[in-house]
């Protein structure tokens, strides 16, 4: 059995922390600039479904939650608020996986009960998946 971290995990890893190098000594406007073209940039890398998707995403948390500030997270494309991701999405190219997956992290206000959902697949985004996706940011990031 496989002990440690895969090479995409230890990659990811390694990203993240060259996304904070980044934003060292950053602050205001220079950060909140450099962290939307390193979002975009994420976005572009992508290929196929994984870009489709992505880019889409990209335009419902901007539409829906125009508060919220993309940035990467371990190399996704993420978006946050005061400086706490809310929402990302996960391509399925990242960590060789079967599908790509819009999470939302501790800071999204989705709680429901004792349980609730914070990770959903995305194979393609058609009406009914977007009409979703809108109302999941709305419900994670309320404005104010």
């Amino acid at each position: 059995m496989a002990t440690g971290f895969s090479a995409e995990e230890r990659a990811a890893m390694k990203q993240r922390a060259e996304e904070l190098q980044a934003m060292k000594g950053l602050k205001g406007l220079a950060k909140l600039q450099k962290e939307n073209e390193a979002c975009l940039e994420a976005i572009e890398k992508l290929e196929g479904t994984d870009r489709v998707i992505a880019e889409r995403v990209h335009v419902i948390v901007l539409e829906e939650a125009p508060h919220l500030n993309p940035k990467t997270f371990y190399g996704f494309p993420a978006y946050a608020k005061d400086g706490k991701v809310v929402v990302f999405y996960q391509p399925a190219s990242k960590f060789k996986t079967r599908y790509g997956t819009v999470s939302f992290d501790e800071t999204a206000q989705l709680d429901d009960g004792p349980m609730w959902p914070v990770s959903f697949v995305v194979l393609e985004v058609t009406p009914e998946v977007e009409q979703n996706l809108r109302a999941l940011v709305r419900r994670a990031a309320p404005a104010g």
